[in-house]
């Protein structure tokens, strides 16, 4: 589960204070499936970053599955960053010296895993996004599309808690975006994770279980789910 406590971030530009969150408090359950959306500057990065543990609020409470980000120590934060979350981004950051096999077993060798358990898991996940039969293809190789469902897999390859998704569908074509939300709708329907997705797409919005609509860094608008009461309340 992923709580959100009267979370506030503010960033500092030149001489300017920017309110990238305000006071925001909700919840997203255990393997939901959770589309976060909002114009540019209305606090989805930041959101998604908290939830990463790759920022810290100014104030309020950012607990997953039961660890408090904001208190955690950097040795906590590693952890939780390299056992228990994936993330995709928008452009892949997948490594052109590697093929797309070796590629989705990067996180288990990071990990201790053994080549061969490695290889049989990162199998499985290349079946799980259908690319199968592109496992000794290199990045040069393959579409966008290939390249983002290779992704996926190396973000669940190590079986995360939460799944982290930052405009997965951002850089690609109508064909290969609705290939990725298929894996998302298999990921939620077999409730393989938690998954979050940021998104400008109203397609990919459609496809969660929940929307969460930010502007100016308040929850505009809540379908689906509900918040956490504010304090005193």
């Amino acid at each position: 589960m992923i709580e959100l406590k009267n979370v506030t971030r503010r960033y500092q530009q030149g001489e300017n204070a920017v309110l990238a969150l305000d006071d925001v408090s909700l919840r997203i359950e255990a393997e939901e499936f959770v589309a976060v959306t909002g114009e540019s500057g209305s606090g989805k990065s930041t959101f998604l970053h908290l939830i990463g543990g790759l920022d810290k609020p100014d104030a309020g409470e950012v607990v997953v599955n039961g660890l408090a980000l904001q208190t955690a120590s950097d040795k906590q934060l590693t952890e939780y960053r390299a056992h228990h979350l994936g993330i995709v981004f928008q452009f892949f950051n997948l490594l052109p010296t590697l093929n797309v096999l070796e590629n989705v077993c990067l996180p288990l060798e990071f990990q201790g895993v053994g080549l061969r358990e490695a290889t049989v898991r990162a199998r499985q996940m290349l079946h799980l996004v259908g690319m199968e039969k592109r496992e000794r293809h290199f990045v040069h190789q393959l579409s966008g599309g290939e390249m983002q469902r290779t992704a996926i897999a190396r973000a669940l390859v190590h079986r995360p808690k939460v799944l982290l998704a930052d405009e997965p569908t951002g850089n690609l074509d109508a064909a290969n975006a609705e290939k990725v939300l298929e894996i998302f709708r298999r990921i939620a329907d077999e409730r393989l994770t938690t998954l979050v997705v940021v998104t400008h797409s109203i397609e990919v919005a459609e496809t969660a279980e929940r929307r969460i609509h930010l502007r100016n860094g308040a929850v505009a608008e809540l379908v689906g789910g509900s918040t956490c009461p504010r304090n005193g309340e």
